[in-house]
């Protein structure tokens, strides 16, 4: 039997020793890695597949695409909505083997590989009764959740994901394999990977700080969506009172689930020092529940009830807001407006909705100063806030054309209400989040001019060829903001 042509794209990565690692997509192994990324709208036709087993060979890799002018994508964990992970056409380079846990008990530091996932690295430091700053859903893959910056269940207590990073293990586009920290050489790299994307390599490795847990509480609760005006009070107390219990953590989700019971509130409560019921949720625990399960239990059990659907195409928007009840309570009408739009279209309402509330106060900021900085820009915003989310998960690429000005027009509308608040500034604040943000917003240019600054000049020191922002379109670029 002939053995199988190989595409265009990946003649110079058997070049360069790398055929073992291609799958085509006539494998089934191809097809397996397709079908496993999150979203449905991320799922496109690469001409192969890489999946290398170690830093060197990613060297060789991004070495070669460069050097041929090859287009090719970069894949972690695959849990972003939108194609930023996957490349029609090109390579996309699947990190998915590259996924070793080493816990280091001396350091109190944990090594971790790209193509992880956080359940995974949970599961191993349980023994140890340590965990990290990371995902709030096991299934997430582990890099782009970091280099986006990453809001966790520790953030009140020690800062974003990326704060809690010590070191990089980083692919550059020459085939230099380096490590970036705080103190080396690569100090002004360590810095801007922490929330800026991948703009300057690939992350072949990170080390972050292991922190105690155990037994925490923490479970979901389902509540009618009649509680909305008392809930949004609720909600505006608890960011106020995040500084007071860093250990508490909130997410309120108005969501559309089907097909029964229609809209719900559906909230999220966690206190990771595993105190039961604690004074800061006294407003939520009052309120009617149509479901709850909230316990004692561990960071791994929970991450069941933050478990998301699969086989759906996503649309997602974000913005920071001022910590207002008006605005939360705008949020969940225009919401209602969106889903009974959705629900006349799509005869057998198969469609999610989550218009998603999550505390955003300063003492967030505060934690990323301590821990050393990053690029994040969100100590700009200056107060209080609120991260909001709008997400829509749709069956078929038709309805997900459909849906799309429909979810755009919502946050639009949620925006120029909140822009509108008789506050000083408006109810608008400036930061835009990577991990949640369509790829239409601005999210670079929300960090602020100083931190715009420093990720270009890392970007042009580290990938002088502009490999990264010409041939790895995903992602948001630095090179798409204007100087």
């Amino acid at each position: 039997m002939a053995p199988t042509a190989l595409p265009e794209q990946a003649e110079c990565l058997k070049a360069a020793g790398l055929e073992a690692r291609i799958l085509l997509p006539a494998s089934p192994e191809y097809a397996v890695r397709i079908d496993s990324y999150w979203s449905n709208s991320a799922k496109l036709r690469p001409a192969c597949i890489l999946q290398p087993c170690s830093a060197l060979e990613v060297a060789s890799a991004v070495k070669a695409l460069a050097a041929a002018g090859q287009k090719f994508a970069v894949r972690s964990g695959g849990c972003n909505f939108w194609p930023s992970n996957n490349i029609e056409n090109g390579v996309t380079i699947d990190l998915g083997q590259m996924g070793s846990i080493s816990y280091d008990n001396e350091s109190e530091t944990v090594r971790i590989g790209p193509g992880a996932r956080w359940g995974q690295v949970y599961e191993r430091l349980a023994k140890f009764d340590r965990a990290v700053a990371g995902g709030r859903e096991a299934t997430v893959g582990i890099a782009g959740l970091v280099l986006g910056g990453g809001n966790t269940l520790f953030t009140g207590r020690y800062g974003f994901a990326c704060d809690q990073v010590v070191e990089f293990e980083v692919v550059l586009a020459d085939g230099r394999i380096i490590v970036a920290d705080a103190g080396g050489d690569h100090s002004d790299l360590f810095l801007t990977l922490k929330g800026g994307g991948n703009n300057f390599g690939i992350v072949t490795a990170l080390t972050m700080r292991a922190v105690r847990c155990g037994s925490i509480w923490g479970g979901g609760a389902m509540l009618p969506v009649d509680v909305v005006p008392a809930a949004a009070d609720a909600f505006v107390e608890f960011t106020e009172k995040v500084a007071d219990d860093p250990d508490s953590n909130l997410i309120c989700m108005v969501a559309h689930l089907q097909p029964k019971p229609g809209i719900v509130i559906a909230a999220l409560y966690a206190n990771m020092a595993g105190v039961e019921k604690p004074s800061i949720f006294s407003k939520w625990l009052a309120f009617p529940e149509l479901f709850a399960s909230y316990k004692k239990t561990t960071i791994l059990e929970l991450m069941v009830t933050t478990e998301q659907a699969t086989g759906y195409r996503g649309i997602w928007f974000t913005m920071s807001l001022k910590n207002d009840a008006s605005v939360i309570i705008k949020a969940v009408e225009l919401h209602e407006k969106l889903v009974a739009d959705m629900e006349a279209h799509i005869a057998d309402h198969d469609f999610k909705t989550q218009c998603i509330f999550q505390p955003l106060p300063r003492l967030f900021s505060q934690h990323s100063v301590a821990a050393g900085g990053n690029v994040l820009g969100i100590e700009n915003n200056g107060v209080d806030g609120i991260l909001w989310g709008a997400h829509v998960m749709v069956r078929t690429a038709e309805l997900e054309a459909w849906a799309y000005p429909r979810v755009r027009q919502f946050y639009e509308d949620v925006r120029d209400f909140a822009a509108s608040l008789p506050v000083p500034g408006g109810g608008l604040l400036s930061w835009i989040t990577a991990n949640y943000a369509n790829p239409s917003q601005e999210v670079l240019q929300s960090y602020g001019e100083e931190n715009v600054s420093r990720i270009r000049e890392a970007a042009a020191k580290y990938d002088p060829n502009r490999v990264f922002q010409h041939l790895c379109p995903g992602g948001f670029k630095i090179s798409a903001v204007k100087e």
